[in-house]
């Protein structure tokens, strides 16, 4: 089915109202327009504490991100070309469910309010403009990665992904893996931005949490991009397999240790894998190169496999973080998206103080793992807040762990029920900020 065009959807009456109100004016930005570009590109950059943006780069962030809706919300009065004071930017993409499935979802980025006018409302109303616009465009799920992980939580996102950032001593962990029968080549950045994208449209749909890509992502992990620093250093290797197709591709970036030409660090930009033997090839190559005594890898999957392929697992160390929030818009399309593991007849009760997926239903799950969701008068079994939802939506959070949290509401047997059914078999990761 279709997904709507977010560019084309009007502003959100009550936030415009909202910040109106307050002296602000909330509107749209044309990306094509040169110079309301440049001043909602400068505010961002501005909010994410990075320096000005030459032309050539502000050129490749409108042609990269033009597909994107771009809110800004400015002083009253402004001009056409005026610098906002905050600025959002969204889109409808696809997200990963379990059952290698997905689901549409509004995706948010560029959230940026000026240190000038702090505790002004503005974002409350920016993001409950988004939210509100999504529920009306029928967009069952809304999501976004943080910076701040104290913001979002009030607006109903919870944790739904949570990565590992790795830490390797290459000498103490060795290889302990398999022999793979695939190829190994170095690819030039121009080509490997293609086979980025290739790789990852296969590999993302079998993970719960992933997100569909941009060439504009793939441009910046090639390090073809402008502005990209020491894009020279940049590195990738593409592994095929015997029928010579791409099933594995890894960027990654040496710094050298001046003291030490023997103990350089290895940095792993991307490092996606559609085969077994594809992801033993690419660790392998990482964890065996040269003059390599360091790896630092970010955004793995906290089920990483690679703990079992070298031969001291001490050689590796992880840190857990939050990196994917979810929330609920549209409990029973959202839910009915996904696959379940486990069959399960249980009324629940959602709470949204929002009031976007409130209500009570009663969700049945057949042995095939197909859910359907009937709105019932029925007293609730069970009753998860709008943010235990999201958090255990994509499977990688228990309801009986949301319980003890006070999140979730029921029996032990009837939590346990549904976190049977709740599970998913692949660990949810996301291995890109958007």
């Amino acid at each position: 089915m279709p997904q709507p065009d977010a560019r084309t959807l009007p502003l959100d009456a009550e936030s415009l109202a909202a910040l109106e109100r307050r002296g602000f004016e909330y509107r749209l930005v044309d990306s094509t327009d040169p110079a309301s570009a440049r001043a909602y590109t400068e505010a961002e950059s501005r909010g994410f504490l990075g320096g000005e943006n030459t032309e050539e780069e502000i050129a490749e962030f409108r042609e990269a991100l033009g597909y994107r809706r771009w809110t800004g919300v400015f002083d009253a009065p402004a001009s056409a070309g005026a610098t906002p004071v905050a600025t959002i930017n969204s889109w409808v993409g696809e997200m990963s469910v379990p059952g290698a499935r997905t689901v549409p979802f509004w995706a948010i980025s560029g959230v940026t309010v000026s240190g000038t006018r702090r505790r002004k409302g503005i974002a409350r109303a920016m993001l409950e403009g988004e939210l509100r616009t999504a529920a009306a465009a029928g967009i069952p799920v809304a999501g976004l990665t943080v910076s701040e992980a104290t913001i979002y939580g009030r607006y109903g996102f919870a944790p739904a992904v949570r990565v590992a950032n790795w830490e390797i001593d290459t000498r103490r962990a060795g290889w302990a893996g398999p022999e793979t029968t695939g190829r190994l080549d170095h690819v030039d950045r121009e080509s490997a931005v293609a086979v980025l994208g290739e790789v990852h449209e296969r590999v993302r749909r079998a993970t719960p949490g992933e997100v569909d890509g941009w060439e504009g992502r793939w441009r910046q992990f090639a390090g073809v991009a402008r502005g990209t620093e020491h894009a020279g250093r940049i590195r990738i290797v593409a592994y095929s397999d015997a029928q010579g197709e791409h099933r594995g591709v890894l960027v990654y970036r040496i710094t050298e240790d001046d003291s030490d030409f023997a103990r350089n660090t290895l940095d792993v930009r991307v490092l996606l894998a559609e085969t077994r033997e594809a992801y033993a090839a690419l660790w392998r190559f990482v964890v065996e190169h040269d003059l390599v005594h360091r790896v630092r890898a970010r955004l793995r999957s906290v089920d990483e496999p690679l703990p079992w392929l070298v031969r001291d697992e001490r050689g590796l160390e992880a840190t857990v973080r939050d990196h994917g929030w979810v929330r609920i818009l549209d409990v029973p399309t959202a839910l009915q998206a996904r696959s379940f593991s486990a069959p399960v007849d249980v009324v629940i009760a959602v709470e949204d103080p929002l009031g976007f997926a409130d209500g009570v239903w009663r969700l049945s799950v057949d042995d095939s793992g197909s859910a359907t969701l009937t709105p019932t008068d029925e007293s609730p079994q069970a009753t998860l807040s709008v943010r235990a939802l999201g958090a255990v939506y994509l499977g990688g959070v228990r309801l009986s762990t949301l319980r003890w949290a006070g999140m979730v509401g029921g029996s032990p047997e009837t939590v346990a029920a549904l976190d049977r059914a709740f599970a998913s078999p692949v660990a949810p990761s996301l291995g890109i900020w958007y």
